[in-house]
């Protein structure tokens, strides 16, 4: 620690000599407060501390970052001392504040999911949150958004505030609301952790892997994806929890069924092809990836992935981090490098540009298992527009063995869902989708259906607990590759989706409402997932 604050003081004298200032070491200094000279919010804003002061004389130490215009407004405001300003490091600026500014003992509230109308639990973690530094801001969130199993933290800046919610089940939750004077010294910090720039005025991409220390002595370990852009009232933020327990990455915790699980090891044990998951963001496709990988991970194979960026790290697997701004050509250029490299196993982080899409295909032509992420609405809309993305040849279903699409629902809690009959209009929209169900699938009978609703508990006030994947598994068969070797333009969804639920494929719907029949989540959950 001396070290590092040794080599911080030696970058601020060589940059207070090219700024042609003086420099002062505050470590060597016997630390005064001066508290009638400023105020400690008037320091924190100028970035200005008072190092000395008597009747006749003031000497500040400013930052590098220190404004011009704040020195010029000092001269003016304190005609009768003679003023000097001296550099002095971060450290030192923030060594003064602990001073001027001590942290305030805080009581970290366990955060708990209220709806809109219950402000009292809003209120009190908004005033938890200004109390305590920056970096205790960001590893409370963290935890509390650990703890409460949200899968995301998105900071929205509005005019009066910033308004903090956490993605609990697919659902966002109102937990806190920030000033915006707090939130300035909340995004510095996080644009340092995350090695993005606080200022910009295009949208960035960081990562964060550390672990902070609480003012109460416990430490919280940070794993996250942070996407921020610029919005009329300041920086806004989504912030991607990373789950590092890597015993849940198993493909017997995906919830697949006994004839969805056949499906998947028997296309994974090929050597070659191609494995695409499909779905928009949030909707568990990284989770099913790396769950895959960890299946494939055996001293037998090679496995190399290209990310962006890497947000679990897999023993035995080469995980190779790639550059968001690396796109297109310069992107393929990098697969084909990693396909020279006799992989058994390539996974490459999502498929988003036509020229990754030929070489991931021809990987999985070549000898290769090229497994990847897609964002399209459905299995048979990812087919229609990686069709439109290459063009169709003769190879092109050859390469492709799966493409499994999904959606996250919400599970309702078993001990507080309500039972309850739905009228004939409700009943003859189930029974419609059941009529469409694949031939040779075996159909409910729901003569005397029964439908749940969520109730409410204190664990689980909005009735449900965690959440569970709606699948649809579309496999190339002779029907689906007699339909792709059309003319792209006579290509559509509706002709590949009919086609593959002819041959036997169930729909995400499908999937759905036989899970709301079996009482797992609700009609309502499935039709706002899938439509």
């Amino acid at each position: 620690m001396q070290d590092v604050r040794s080599q911080e003081e030696g970058v601020a004298a060589r940059r207070a000599q090219v700024l042609g200032l003086s420099y002062v070491d505050t470590s060597k200094l016997q630390k005064q407060l001066y508290k009638n000279v400023l105020s400690a919010t008037e320091m924190y804003q100028l970035k200005v501390v008072p190092l000395v002061a008597d009747a006749h004389n003031i000497h500040f130490g400013i930052l590098t970052t220190t404004a011009q215009q704040t020195i010029n407004n000092l001269r003016g405001r304190f005609t009768d001392q003679r003023l000097v300003f001296s550099v002095i490091s971060d450290s030192g600026f923030k060594e003064y504040m602990s001073l001027y500014d001590p942290p305030k003992k805080v009581d970290y509230e366990d955060i708990s999911l209220a709806d809109d109308r219950s402000s009292q639990l809003i209120d009190q973690v908004s005033r938890t949150l200004d109390q305590v530094r920056p970096d205790d801001m960001l590893a409370y969130l963290v935890q509390q958004a650990y703890q409460l199993k949200a899968s995301d933290i998105h900071l929205e800046c509005q005019k009066e505030n910033i308004r903090v919610r956490f993605r609990v089940h697919g659902v966002l939750h109102p937990v806190a609301y920030i000033g915006h004077d707090k939130y300035r010294h909340f995004v510095a910090s996080l644009a340092s952790a995350a090695n993005v720039y606080a200022e910009a005025t295009e949208p960035q991409t960081g990562h964060i892997s550390r672990a902070y220390k609480l003012a109460t002595g416990e430490e919280v370990t940070v794993n996250l994806r942070v996407e921020t852009v610029p919005s009329v009232y300041g920086m806004d933020a989504v912030m991607r929890l990373f789950n590092m327990d890597l015993q849940m990455l198993k493909l017997e915790n995906l919830g697949l069924s006994q004839k969805e699980t056949a499906v998947v090891d028997d296309i994974i044990q090929h050597p070659t092809g191609m494995v695409l998951i499909v779905g928009p963001t949030g909707s568990g496709k990284t989770t099913t990836l790396y769950s895959l990988i960890n299946t494939l991970n055996t001293p037998q194979r090679k496995i190399i992935t290209l990310e962006d960026p890497v947000e679990y790290n897999l023993p035995g697997v080469t995980q190779i981090p790639v550059a968001g701004q690396l796109e297109g050509h310069d992107f393929a250029e990098r697969l084909r490098a990693v396909l020279r490299l006799d992989p058994d196993v390539v996974m490459v982080g999502e498929i988003r540009d036509a020229d990754t899409a030929k070489t991931a295909l021809q990987g999985a032509l070549t000898g290769h298992l090229v497994l990847s992420t897609f964002h399209a609405s459905s299995s048979a809309a990812a087919l229609t527009r990686m069709a439109d993305m290459v063009g169709i040849n003769p190879l092109f279903a050859s390469a492709i063995h799966l493409v499994m699409a999904q959606r996250l629902v919400r599970r309702l809690d078993d001990t507080t869902k309500q039972p309850y009959e739905p009228d004939e209009a409700l009943r003859a929209q189930v029974q419609g989708v059941l009529d469409s169900l694949p031939p040779g699938e075996d159909k409910p009978d729901i003569s005397g259906l029964k439908l749940y609703k969520p109730g409410s508990s204190p664990q689980y006030p909005f009735g449900f607990s965690g959440q569970l994947a709606i699948r649809e598994q579309f496999q190339m068969t002779a029907g689906v590759q007699q339909l792709l070797k059309l003319p792209v333009n006579q290509i559509t969804t509706e002709s590949l989706e009919a086609q593959a639920v002819k041959d036997g494929m169930r729909t995400m719907l499908q999937d759905g409402v036989l899970k709301a029949i079996a009482g797992l989540t609700t009609l309502e959950e499935v039709y706002r997932v899938a439509g």
